[in-house]
């Protein structure tokens, strides 16, 4: 299975909401539930996609306050500020998935 999108999840949901309006237009009880079971889809994997997301922003961030705190113990200014670089783009990530 491939990975987890926003972008497609977005399509599918918005596409699943167009063919149930669809359906319920014509009257096809087909073209509703086809609709709906393709938007529910969709939102699923939005949040699957988010979840993926979030967790690997968890990880970024995590690492990132390691090197952080290894570099500022050993004076290594490089990795302190790597370190910090990273964090702050784990939080980032994090935001944008929550």
């Amino acid at each position: 299975m491939a990975e987890p999108s926003k972008a497609n999840g977005n399509y599918n949901s918005v596409a699943g909401t167009v063919k149930e309006t669809i359906g319920n237009v014509i009257g096809s009880a087909d073209w509703q539930s086809t609709g709906k079971e393709q938007h529910a889809k969709g939102e699923a994997e939005i949040k699957s996609a988010e979840a993926k997301g979030y967790a690997e922003g968890t990880k970024d961030q995590v690492s990132g306050k390691v090197d952080n705190v290894v570099g500022s113990i050993t004076g290594n200014k490089s990795k302190e500020m790597s370190g910090k670089a990273q964090e702050e783009s784990g939080k980032a990530q994090k935001e944008i998935n929550s």
